[in-house]
């Protein structure tokens, strides 16, 4: 079962993935897990990405799909995976095919308005990168990660103007990728106005389970 989870910020993209992993025992991969595993133990294509992160600039694609093809290899993506943050463009998605086919692409769709609201209450772990939502997501403890006791902040560019212009990069970006999946006969839009339990009926209606 191999998925790809699209949506803006705010989407709950990640939720998603998790709930997934969790129901079916396949890895929730998100590039900044890929990032600061491939980092944190220091081998050889981690080093290379090191430069690029600390410098606060984007990791080239070419590393990054080698990077993504490197964790595919492990042993627990063996029954599938759910790649979330990749790919964010065409020549991403043609790298990844040549790694392992997409069986499923799912695409969460949110407004700008609805995203604007979310994110004002998004609160991050900035040592594990779990989020959470004040409002529909809080962790068990106020202000402090549920899995690594490190207290939580606000990402400095979770504000109106930000959000909104990552908005449009966004749709800048994911137009191609959805006539790419669309063309492949694997996309499937899904609203992610709503709430967290029909975006994951949702999603779990369009998948094939035997």
């Amino acid at each position: 079962m191999n998925i790809i989870i699209l949506g803006p910020p705010a989407s709950g993209k990640g939720t998603q993935a998790e709930r997934i992993s969790k129901e079916f025992s396949i890895p929730h991969i998100s590039t900044g897990s890929i990032l600061r595993h491939a980092i944190e133990n220091k081998t050889g294509l981690g080093l290379k990405a090191k430069k690029y992160v600390e410098a606060g600039e984007l990791v080239p694609d070419e590393l990054m799909d080698e990077l993504v093809k490197e964790r595919l290899s492990f042993r627990d993506c063996n029954s599938g995976f759910i790649l979330d943050g990749f790919p964010r463009d065409i020549e991403q998605a043609r790298a990844l095919e040549n790694i392992r086919a997409v069986e499923y692409a799912f695409d969460i769709t949110l407004s700008e308005d609805e995203a604007v609201k979310r994110l004002a209450q998004r609160r991050e772990c900035p040592r594990c990168g779990k989020t959470y939502n004040l409002k529909t997501m809080p962790p068990r403890k106020k202000g402090v990660c549920d899995d690594c006791n490190t207290r939580l902040s606000r990402r400095k560019d979770d504000n109106p103007d930000a959000i909104r212009n990552r908005m449009k990069v966004y749709e800048k970006q994911a137009g191609p990728l959805r006539d790419y999946y669309n063309s492949e006969n694997t996309l499937t839009r899904i609203d992610g106005g709503k709430n967290i339990e029909e975006v994951g009926g949702e999603i779990r209606k369009n998948l094939y389970i035997p």
